[in-house]
């Protein structure tokens, strides 16, 4: 019998021993074939944005395409699902942002854990929202467009990314902190719900800066404030909404996860690729002219600003009274 556990356990450490081998063959000729890397928005949106610049840097750092692959439906729970659920080779990755943690905290029944199910690799930049409106709305500031509001209760309505999106928290955060009545019209994705405001038929919306910025420059759209507690850098002329609702502050950051049981060889390997892509000179100029402040981490620290932002957005979604359609 001894003799049988001594050979058993023999076996046992030839298969780890083997395992690691191939983890290590694996990661030294990673990455073999092209990468995708899943945004969970639509096209045009601040995530899909940031993937292309990144997956342009992972191209010239690794000598493999970068495939962005779009997946807004459901505020993100669809493409979320797919990455959980990819094989853990480092060949698809996901762009993780603040949407995802709302989603987590607000839904009941999700097929997939944030935490669990996933590996962090690195945050790659944090930006503000802007909230803007259509032209034709008669209110020039966060002031008058509260009491524009509170003298049409319910009648103002505001697009989204869909319910639980970061658009959608911020705006209930507004509504809750002011007592105005806001009608929320989600769509699938920020970039409609921007089509939305600028055609007129919803009066509000709230995007990070790289997708709307172009709308306001254009005209297309009045912006009114910023969502972070001081004003934007790249926005210095727009007030923050903290200065007319105290205490008012919601912030967009951008990470890149892969699916949990992913090498750590390769992980270490991807870390290393996006620091040095985020730390470029010419993404420290890109990046920023985006109204994105450029950051990377460790795996760790990723890990832990994680879990931070999760118990912050669960505060902040039961402050705020929105719903979990869960």
């Amino acid at each position: 019998m001894a003799t049988l556990k001594r050979s058993g356990w023999g076996v046992a450490v030839a298969v780890a021993l083997m395992l690691a081998a191939g983890a290590a063959h694996a990661a030294e000729t990673y990455p073999a074939k092209p990468i995708r890397l899943i945004a969970l928005s639509s096209p045009g949106s601040g995530p899909d944005v940031v993937g292309r610049l990144l997956g342009a840097k992972f191209t010239e750092g690794m000598g493999q395409q970068v495939v962005i692959d779009t997946r807004p439906g459901a505020s993100g729970i669809i493409g979320t699902e797919i990455a959980a659920h990819a094989a853990p080779d480092g060949y698809t990755l996901v762009i993780i942002t603040s949407q995802a943690t709302i989603v987590s905290v607000m839904y009941n029944k999700l097929s997939y854990s944030l935490v669990k199910d996933f590996t962090p690799i690195s945050l790659v930049g944090k930006t503000p929202f802007i909230l803007a409106v259509n032209p034709q709305v008669p209110a020039r500031s966060i002031r008058e467009f509260i009491e524009l509001a509170k003298s049409k209760p319910g009648e103002l309505r505001y697009g989204s990314g869909g319910s639980g999106s970061p658009p959608h928290l911020s705006a209930e955060m507004l509504k809750s902190m002011t007592g105005i009545n806001l009608q929320h019209i989600p769509y699938k994705g920020v970039t409609p719900a921007m089509t939305a405001t600028i055609a007129g038929q919803v009066q509000m919306v709230i995007s990070v800066i790289p997708a709307i910025l172009p709308t306001i420059r254009a005209g297309q759209l009045r912006a009114l404030g910023v969502t972070s507690a001081q004003r934007a850098a790249l926005v210095p002329d727009v007030p923050a909404i903290a200065e007319t609702v105290p205490g008012y502050e919601f912030i967009g950051w951008y990470s890149i996860f892969a699916p949990v049981g992913t090498p750590s060889a390769i992980i270490e390997k991807l870390n290393h690729q996006i620091v040095q892509a985020v730390q470029s000179p010419s993404m420290q100029k890109r990046l920023p002219s985006l109204g994105i402040e450029p950051i990377t981490s460790t795996p760790k620290e990723l890990a832990a600003y994680l879990a931070v932002q999760v118990k912050k957005m669960r505060a902040a979604v039961e402050a705020s009274g929105a719903r979990r359609d869960q």
